[in-house]
């Protein structure tokens, strides 16, 4: 088959089949050049897909890691009310423990006093 494509060419000039020669070569080049960067394209193509995917992964990873801080964030202000309540609580109650301590005190006293008189 390759003797039908070179049969046009018998009886040309040698310089015109030395011109083909040169045009034939530039085109073999060229093609080649074009693979190259058709492979070059599609390796890029392919690292620009990877990439938008390891993105896109990385935007869902955020989301996830903000839903978490907010969640974490509200446990935090669930559990610094749960503190101030408890502190406001232990404080009422040691309020009420030095009224009754006082209360004690001063019944010890009056008992005291009482002894006394009683004695008397």
């Amino acid at each position: 088959m390759s003797w039908a494509v070179e049969e046009w060419k018998e009886g040309l000039s040698p310089s015109v089949l030395q011109k083909i020669h040169e045009l034939e070569s530039q085109v073999d080049k060229l093609k080649r050049e074009r693979q190259q960067r058709q492979y070059q394209l599609e390796t890029l193509e392919a690292a620009l897909q990877k990439q938008k995917q390891k993105v896109e992964s990385e935007k869902n990873e955020s989301a996830i890691l903000k839903r978490e801080n907010q969640s974490l964030m509200e446990l935090c202000d669930n559990l610094e009310k749960a503190k101030q309540k408890i502190s406001h609580d232990l404080q009422v109650k040691e309020s009420q423990v030095n009224i009754q301590s006082g209360q004690l005190s001063s019944c010890k006293k009056d008992i005291e006093r009482l002894e006394q008189e009683l004695k008397r």
